[in-house]
């Protein structure tokens, strides 16, 4: 067995290679990123394991919504694409699983995973300012 085995929920979307690979990249982002904030205690090996856990623990859905995640959308993201088709194009990723900071970047990795469009709306929001920003948008426009 593998020490990052692909959980069964999502082995009809994407394959072992393909999640070894973006589990690889995405430790390796948010640990640039985070030492970048002046976490000292980041490695690859640890966000790598936090990511997985988090992943594990999803069921492939939005911690924050419920939504189902498209794993499928997994390393297709292109670049140049996306500045061709603008808002249309980035919209076809919104459920594109994305790893969110649970806590202090600057502690120890602890992850959840979220949609694209979630983890953009939420920023760098804390999840008890993300659910007072929902309610008060509840509030103003959901009458």
């Amino acid at each position: 067995m593998k020490k990052y085995q692909l959980p069964e929920f999502l082995s009809s979307a994407i394959t072992q290679k393909k999640y070894e690979r973006w589990l690889r990249r995405k430790a390796v982002a948010h640990v640039r990123r985070d030492k970048k904030r002046g976490n000292k205690t980041a490695t690859n090996q640890d966000y790598k394991e936090a990511i997985h856990r988090a992943v594990q623990g999803s069921g492939g859905l939005d911690v924050y919504t419920g939504e189902r995640l498209d794993w499928a959308l997994v390393s297709t993201y292109n670049n140049e694409d996306a500045k061709r088709g603008g808002r249309k194009y980035k919209k076809e990723f919104a459920l594109l699983p994305s790893v969110d900071h649970v806590g202090d970047p600057k502690g120890p990795a602890n992850f959840v995973m979220c949609s694209w469009r979630t983890n953009d709306a939420k920023n760098d929001l804390t999840v008890d300012e993300f659910v007072d920003l929902c309610r008060k948008v509840l509030a103003t426009v959901g009458q």
